[in-house]
């Protein structure tokens, strides 16, 4: 139920994502960048509270107030669309709503697969999300072409009707642990994440390199019109190369079970994501860019299951929701960053050198990362340190 929730709910996602990002192409590239900031700040500012609610409230019900908040603001965005300002300020209200989801599902997904299919149980989620972006992308276009862009914003608002009203049919739930007065603070999951020197390496390379690569989440569009000389549905093939991907890397890293194997494969996921942007910025035509596409898309499925995977095999059970909002705030700040570097950038110089500076970025980020990363398990493996689960981790009955 789970799983098909979340691909109900990405259908309208990249549908709704694809029609904002269209209609404010041709007003200003600031106006894409501020979509993409407003949809993305909640989950920075937001993350010690949003985290702090994931451990003191039963997760299941706390992840359907969430979608249904997320819902009405984007349901209320269909009727507003000739004004820039009321679009951005609802597309912030709903990123309110998912710094609650993100990382409210991420928690309970181990008390619904199990600790141990935990990485499994994340490929699938992953793997669901997936399947409800390529229809997004492709069915999802063809219905706005038809019935227009308001149309494309209901569409997506009840998705995440459906999306709640199918968690209703879950019975697993996770609730808080412990007494209130022993619970740490919001501000435990920040700390945990700097403590551990493995997950610390990890997720700051995840992050600089996630920087760097999202800058073509801005030019995509700019792209695709004035370089590949396409129009949306181009778009939309491209973004459909990019999630068949990711099912194949979720489905990779679905296999991987130890730290070390957890850790190395994300750092290198982004190495392999800064050569995938670099193939169409030296080669702009539709085929290669739809093999970079495809390529980048499988290191994003891997990277997706890898975050999630690590910070659980890391994490003691009663603090995971806030490690989960922590290392989604570092991320995504570093998303956020690059989102407006990239509209900025657009104003100086063209899409495909932007291109060019994101997958370089990308490939020495990831490349550090690497090293970081081996160096932690080395010094933990020098140490004495275990390869899979911390003493500290309670496992879920």
């Amino acid at each position: 139920m789970t799983a098909a929730g979340a691909a109900v709910s990405e259908f309208g996602n990249a549908l709704s994502l694809l029609v904002l990002l269209f209609w404010a192409t041709p007003i200003s590239s600031l106006l894409v960048a501020a979509i993409l900031v407003a949809e993305l700040l909640p989950l920075v500012l937001g993350a010690p509270l949003a985290g702090a609610l994931v451990d003191r409230l039963p997760n299941r019900r706390l992840l359907i107030i969430a979608l249904l908040c997320q819902g009405a603001a984007i349901t209320a965005i269909a009727p507003l669309m000739g004004r820039p300002v009321f679009v951005v300020a609802l597309v912030f209200l709903s990123g309110c709503g998912r710094a609650v989801a993100q990382p409210a599902i991420s928690a309970l997904v181990p008390h619904i697969a199990g600790e141990e299919e935990s990485t499994r149980g994340y490929a699938w989620l992953g793997t669901a999300r997936s399947a409800g972006n390529i229809a997004g992308a492709t069915g999802g276009m063809v219905l706005a072409g038809i019935f227009g862009h308001p149309a494309a914003m209901l569409i997506d608002g009840g998705t995440f009707l459906g999306y709640a009203a199918l968690l209703a049919f879950v019975r697993s739930e996770r609730g808080p642990s412990g007494g209130h007065e022993t619970r740490p603070s919001a501000l435990a999951g920040i700390r945990h994440v700097r403590r551990d020197p493995v997950l610390f390496a990890a997720i700051i390379g995840l992050a600089f390199f996630v920087g760097a690569t999202v800058v073509i989440n801005v030019a995509d569009p700019a792209f695709v019109r004035f370089v590949l000389h396409g129009d949306e549905f181009v778009l939309g093939a491209l973004q459909t190369c990019w999630m068949v991907g990711i099912i194949v890397g979720n489905r990779l890293a679905a296999r991987l079970r130890t730290v070390a194997q957890v850790a190395c494969s994300l750092a290198v996921s982004g190495v392999t994501t800064g050569i995938a942007v670099l193939i169409p910025a030296t080669l702009p035509y539709v085929v290669t860019a739809g093999t970079g596409w495809l390529i980048g898309g499988v290191c994003n499925g891997v990277i997706n299951v890898t975050m999630n995977a690590l910070v659980r095999l890391r994490t003691p059970e009663e603090i995971r929701g806030r490690a989960f909002a922590a290392v989604g705030s570092m991320v995504t700040g570093a998303n956020l960053l690059g989102t407006a570097a990239a509209g900025v950038l657009l104003l100086v110089m063209g899409p495909q050198t932007v291109f060019a500076l994101g997958g370089a970025g990308a490939l020495l980020s990831g490349a550090a990362c690497l090293v970081f990363v081996v160096r932690a398990l080395r010094r933990q493996a020098a140490n004495g340190g275990i390869d899979r689960y911390q003493d500290t981790v309670s496992r879920s009955p």
